[in-house]
């Protein structure tokens, strides 16, 4: 098979490894990708966020399959063109997308599902918004309504936080996407991620998560996109997935059918557990960033197997077969990060590290100039490894994570820390 995958991170890139593990890849060409996907697969300059530039492009390159990584295409939707144009596609449909474009949306869904969630309020006026949460107090979470990269979130402590969350949203500080607003109860718990296979009508776990979404060490300071993930989540226990599958992902699928918008794809169930009872946090409508990392660390060359079985409709006579043993990504990130960042230092120490089904370095925000890789980025390098235990796959990721030669990076040094006080 010919296969395009879209993206540019180290999701695209842990997703890039894992499809070229598999025989059936005859040529892999990631749009646009980056230094460490161009050592591994073709790249090519390409808007993926025009739907209609990406058929033409797939269709020149003879493309039998393409993979959506990122989630703006998704929610511009890319998949839905690609569809039209006769194409094999792993990507839900603009449609099915608002599951992630709008956390309002999502709300009504898991309504509609009874799907147990928190309780919510959606503004579309600031002071609407703050008189919500001087009734009901603090601690509370804020929420842009849109796309905000993984950073439209605010945990308020207090009522002061929450209502400078609200005027920064409404004001503009996560441009279109706060243009409205939802504010939730906050939940106690235990996070974890849940991934499942989606194909329009059957659902298949592949796996589980745990990343760590603070900038600071022992899990402080502003959210990010994620500063390193582990797998599988020892708090997402076999018996928590079930009732996570049949009270929450079953149901909120059934309801997306039922309207007329069945959905295909991976689906990224974000999990708050708390006395063996999951609730849902929030969807994703692709793999996570770093969870992906470490899932596919773990699945190796089957994810190709299993996303091409999800694209054609054949979940119900496909299974994960999994391996009992563990993964953890560290995120090398570029000082300053998550606020501003300087762009264009090089990393150096990048070719002397292992590179197998056990060790890998997956490029986020790199290029290749002159030779060298360059730092373009906010999240940098996903520092992965794989072991029998937790403890052994830590080790050797900080292992790999001392050989790099980046002093304008920094990374966490406690990633897993929950799995293994």
């Amino acid at each position: 098979m010919n296969i395009l995958i879209l993206g540019s991170g180290g999701r695209e890139h842990a997703l890039a490894w894992a499809v070229m593990q598999n025989p059936k890849c005859d040529k892999l060409i990631v749009a646009p990708g980056n230094a460490g996907i161009a050592q591994i697969a073709d790249c090519a300059s390409l808007d993926i966020d025009n739907g209609g530039a990406v058929a033409a492009f797939a269709e020149e390159n003879a493309i039998d399959f393409v993979i959506i990584g990122p989630e703006a295409p998704l929610a511009a939707g890319v998949a839905d063109r690609l569809r039209d144009a006769g194409l094999l596609v792993f990507g839900p449909s603009e449609a099915a997308a608002k599951l992630e474009a709008s956390k309002s949306f999502t709300k009504e869904i898991c309504d509609a599902a009874n799907a147990p969630t928190a309780g919510y309020g959606h503004f579309t006026d600031a002071e609407a918004a703050k008189a919500h949460v001087r009734h009901h107090g603090a601690p509370t979470v804020v929420k842009a309504d849109g796309l905000a990269a993984g950073k439209g979130v605010i945990i308020a402590t207090t009522e002061a936080e929450a209502i400078a969350a609200i005027d920064d949203m409404f004001g503009g500080a996560f441009g279109g996407a706060g243009a409205e607003v939802v504010i939730e109860e906050f939940m106690e718990g235990e996070e974890a991620s849940l991934f499942v296979l989606v194909d329009g009508e059957d659902v298949l776990a592949i796996g589980s998560a745990q990343d760590h979404k603070r900038v600071g060490e022992g899990d402080t300071g502003p959210n990010t996109g994620g500063m390193g993930a582990y797998s599988p989540a020892p708090v997402l226990s076999a018996e928590i997935e079930a009732k996570a599958m049949a009270e929450i992902v079953k149901p909120t699928m059934r309801v997306m059918a039922e309207r007329g918008m069945p959905y295909q794809g991976v689906l990224y169930a974000g999990l708050m557990i708390k006395d063996g009872q999951p609730r849902l946090v929030e969807y994703n409508v692709r793999f996570g960033d770093p969870e992906c990392q470490v899932l596919m660390m773990r699945l190796g060359a089957q994810a190709l197997d299993l996303m091409q079985a999800a694209a054609e409709g054949r979940l119900a006579e496909t299974q994960v077969n999994w391996a009992d043993d563990h993964a953890i990504t560290v995120v090398i990130a570029a000082e300053g990060y998550p606020g501003a960042y300087e762009k264009g230092s090089e990393i150096k120490g990048l070719e002397g590290l292992p590179e197998d089904s056990s060790n890998m370095v997956f490029h986020a925000g790199t290029k290749a100039e002159d030779g060298k890789v360059l730092a373009v980025g906010g999240r940098v390098l996903n520092v992965t490894a794989r072991g029998d235990t937790l403890q052994e796959a830590r080790d050797r990721a900080y292992a790999m994570v001392d050989g790099i030669d980046w002093p304008q990076g920094f990374f966490r040094r406690d990633i897993g820390w929950r799995a293994l006080k």
